[in-house]
Formats: C-alpha cells, structure tokens, sequence
C-alpha cells in the first residue's frame, strides 16, 4: 500500500466552534452558519473567499446541499462526507488532500450534527441493512467488554481499575469545567462518580460521553499560501485513516485490550510526521473518549503508555491538564457530549488554541517546548472499527 505524505503541504489558518449541548432552540442550520462564518472570520476572510466545501454530517443532511443552502452558495462544489465517528475529522483529511494537490487556494472543512432532537440518538442508533447475524449489542455494552478484560491481562484488581476510570472522568470533567464551549462545565467529585449507577457490565454513568448538538469548521490553505496569509497558521504533519475488517468480531484470539486500527493508524501518521517518540515529542492530544476504558486503552495503542502500564500513568497524573502529556485538555466526549460529525473538527480546535497559546489561561498546558498536537477518532466497536489520527504544528518544516 502507498499513501504519501503532504506534510507541510496543507495548513489551518482559521477556525470556528459552536457551544455544543442541548441546543433545542436551534436547527442544523444555525450551527453551519455560525461555525462557518466564525472560521472565516477567524481566518480574515469572507466566505466568498473559499474555492470549495467538505461536509461532515452523519444524519443531519444528506448531500452538500445541507451545507449550501444555509450558507447561500452557488457555483461551489460541496462534498458530504460520513465515516462513523470519524466524520468531521474525513470532512478535514480530504479538504487537507484538496489543498495541498493545489486544487483548490482556500477552502473549508465543517462539521455539524444535531442529536438531541433526532430521535435516534444514544443507546437506539440509525438501524442499517444486515443479514440478521450481526450482533444486537449497545455501544456501551461492546465497550464495557475492554474492563474485564484489561484488569484480566494486566493484572489489575477491580479496584483499581475503577480509580482508573474514575480518575479519567474527573480529570476531562474538571479540564470541560473550565470550557465555556462544553456542554457539561462542572467538576463532578470523585465519590459522584465512582458510585453513580451502573450502565453495562462495570461502565457506570461517568464513564459514558454524551450526546449534544454543536459544530465546527477550519479555514484551510496550500501551506507556503498559509504562512504569507497569517504568523500563525497550524499546519498538518501527518493523517491517516484505516478501516477494519471486522475481524475483531469474529477471531476468538482478540481480547479486547487493542484497537488493531488505532495502532495502524498511529503508525502511519507518525510515520507521515517523523515523530519517533509520541509521548516525549506531542504537546498535547485530543483523543475519542467514548467510554473512560477507551481513553485508557488508547493510551497504549498511540504509544503513549507501554503495554499495561497506562493505568500507572493515569494514577500518577501524566495525562492531567498540568500533567507530562495533556489528554484531552478541552474536556474531550466526556464534556462536550458527541455530535458525530462535529467532533473531530472540535478536537482540532482545540489544537489551534492550545498550540498557538491561545487557550484561556486556566486551561492554557505548559508546551514545554513542543510544536505537536494530536487528535484522534474511532468509529464502530471493538474489533470491527474505522480510526483516524492526525498529527498538525506550529512550524514549517
């Protein structure tokens, strides 16, 4: 398999995000029209600027009609895209791939999703055509399954593991607290969590992200363009993309400790990137914490962690918001809820904060010298996924 780098050839020069939440008093359409407009503003430019769209929605619209006629466009291409949980962040690779062809000058990615008032939100998703032998089983239940199983491999009591994923959900509970953007901003105690009712298998309520409307869009250029158009453009250093064979769900030897696909997609973005030593070399990663045990799991499979050892590294605060490595500084799914299509540009927004220094001084990270930002989405469950990594700096070169 071939798939080339454009590092340094794409770069983001603005960006735009919506409050995500219970947004009943507001369509699909609000939200595409305020994220877009913010990124151009954001980018210094008008939104006659841009060449050419990507739409990330998964049930909000179909085709880039549900892009164009709220924004008012015409005689401008417009592709809709959807892959699972990795939608905004699809929207975000091809408008990457466009620019850095030269194909386009200018052009935005947005993603946008409107849950709460769908109807087939949380545990009940969009039944799709299937032979009837596929599995009938919740998110949550699929996920509660990486529990048992990594306190069963690394030796981990059940006590332990539960300050584990108490200590997850403190820690992104306490970094959305401090979001005006998040849809939950408070901190919730320990005991609150720990304790809260139980939702499948040992997942409890706390280890469970929410569901909220919301949107996001960047402003992206060729990357040579985006540094005579603004000092401080973030540009992107690696993408990668995989989707499984789904063989995790029907090969007895999976044991639900790894995401197969995250590890290849790591692989290749790192690889894209130069990045040799994730842990000593990103600044900061905004990762797909669907359930508190997928945070934990991915801590390992984007080498963050050595195998069995991310448990420790939770306990002893190296992924806190002043911790060696920041994850998930924004709040990550656990304080923004999870509007499919949204979630992955609002992940690259907080990279365009934090690495540029932007954030608000209370949840601003020490960068420690560091140019790197990290994000990453998976789609689908365990064993049978699609995940997408991208790795985007502050430098040229």
């Amino acid at each position: 398999m071939v798939a080339r780098s454009i590092r340094d050839s794409a770069a983001i020069v603005g960006m735009g995000l919506t409050q995500f939440g219970e947004l009943w008093g507001r369509d699909a359409n609000d939200l595409i029209v305020e994220a877009a407009l913010a990124a151009c503003a954001d980018a210094g430019i008008k939104l006659s600027d841009v060449d050419a769209f990507w739409l990330g929605t998964r049930a909000s619209g179909m085709s880039g009609l549900t892009l164009s006629r709220p924004l008012k466009l015409s005689g401008r291409p417009v592709t809709r895209v959807e892959n699972f949980c990795a939608t905004g962040s699809e929207a975000f690779r091809n408008a990457s791939y466009a620019v850095a062809a030269g194909a386009y000058d200018v052009v935005m990615a947005l993603g946008v999703e409107k849950m709460k008032d769908a109807g087939t939100s949380g545990l009940v998703p969009i039944p799709m055509p299937h032979d009837g032998t596929g599995s009938e089983m919740t998110g949550p239940a699929f996920f509660s399954l990486l529990v048992p199983a990594y306190a069963k491999k690394f030796g981990v009591s059940t006590e332990e593991l539960r300050e584990v994923l108490t200590t997850i959900a403190c820690k992104n509970h306490y970094n959305g607290a401090r979001n005006p953007k998040a849809q939950f901003r408070k901190e919730v105690p320990r005991e609150t969590v720990a304790r809260a009712p139980k939702v499948a298998g040992d997942l409890r309520l706390f280890d469970c992200s929410g569901i909220s409307d919301g949107a996001a869009a960047a402003v992206m250029m060729r990357g040579g363009d985006a540094a005579r158009h603004r000092p401080d453009p973030l540009y992107v250093k690696g993408l990668a993309l995989v989707a499984g064979d789904g063989s995790g769900q029907r090969d007895t030897g999976y044991d639900f400790t790894t995401f197969p696909e995250v590890v290849s997609a790591a692989k290749a973005a790192y690889e894209q990137a130069g990045v040799m030593n994730p842990r000593a070399e990103i600044a900061m990663a905004e990762v797909h914490d669907c359930f508190t045990p997928t945070e934990l799991v991915l801590m390992e499979d984007l080498g963050f962690s050595a195998r069995g050892t991310a448990w420790k590294d939770v306990l002893n605060g190296t992924f806190d918001l002043d911790g060696e490595l920041p994850v998930n500084p924004d709040g990550g799914l656990k304080s923004f809820g999870h509007p499919v299509g949204a979630s992955g540009l609002r992940m690259l927004y907080e990279c365009w904060l934090q690495l540029r220094a932007q954030a608000p001084a209370d949840r601003q990270i020490d960068l420690r010298g560091r140019k790197l930002g990290l994000t990453h989405n998976l789609g689908g469950p365990p064993g049978d996924c699609v995940s997408f990594v991208s790795i985007v700096g502050t430098e040229l070169g």
